[in-house]
């Protein structure tokens, strides 16, 4: 028997909070310690330590062709140059979402999308950080002027871009040779869509109630 498509989805389902700390305070993130009941009555009490992250927002930039955009930028915990797609922190307070996502893929890869829609959302690590992340499908492109486009410093600096096909970009996931979360899972989740004309894509401003801030009492980014 065909199980029915809302017969399986994560809820919210907060727990008891008896003391919250911030325990480190970082450059970017900080280190929340909760300490919580599983059950709704008084009982043994739980300790779970995690990095308090203010979300973020990737972009899955498709041009008329069906080619998407890879970035390769260095990432110090892993030791490595990943190919990823253009993601950035949503850490400036009250900054809508979807604008977030076009001031990144204006600084990251210089281009302004006219269409936007959200491609999937997800739980980077949810054992271990708040964070939330939300993918968009970006299209119709344009470049931004030259004289207007961002400086970038550090890491960003080493930034290369490449285009390729979604097949390619696709096949290079399942070989195991891209890593990088929101590429991986924006990737994935834009080969499923492509089979229906990317037409039940859910609209820029779909809600988006797992972010740090639409939850009540989430840690958000920690800083308090």
């Amino acid at each position: 028997m065909p199980v029915q498509p809302d017969a399986f989805a994560d809820v919210p389902d907060p727990r008891r909070l008896v003391d919250r700390r911030t325990v480190y305070r970082g450059r970017i993130w900080d280190v929340v310690s909760d300490t919580f009941t599983l059950g709704q009555d008084d009982g043994a009490t739980l300790v779970r330590d995690y990095i308090a992250h203010p979300g973020a927002v990737a972009i899955l930039a498709m041009d008329p062709e069906g080619r998407v955009l890879l970035l390769k930028q260095y990432r110090q915990p892993a030791e490595m140059s990943l190919w990823e797609i253009p993601a950035g922190l949503l850490d400036l307070d009250g900054e809508d979402f979807v604008d977030a996502a076009a001031r990144e893929l204006a600084e990251e890869a210089d281009l302004v999308a006219g269409r936007w829609n959200v491609l999937v959302d997800f739980f980077n690590s949810p054992g271990s950080s708040s964070e939330a992340i939300r993918i968009y499908l970006a299209r119709d492109l344009s470049e931004v002027p030259e004289d207007q486009r961002h400086e970038r410093t550090e890491e960003e600096a080493e930034i290369e871009h490449l285009w390729v096909s979604l097949d390619d970009a696709v096949d290079a996931v399942m070989a195991g040779r891209l890593h990088n979360p929101s590429a991986v899972a924006g990737l994935l989740a834009a080969a499923r869509a492509a089979g229906t004309g990317f037409d039940n894509l859910r609209p820029a401003d779909a809600p988006w109630p797992e972010h740090p801030s639409q939850r009540p009492g989430a840690a958000g980014s920690g800083r308090d």
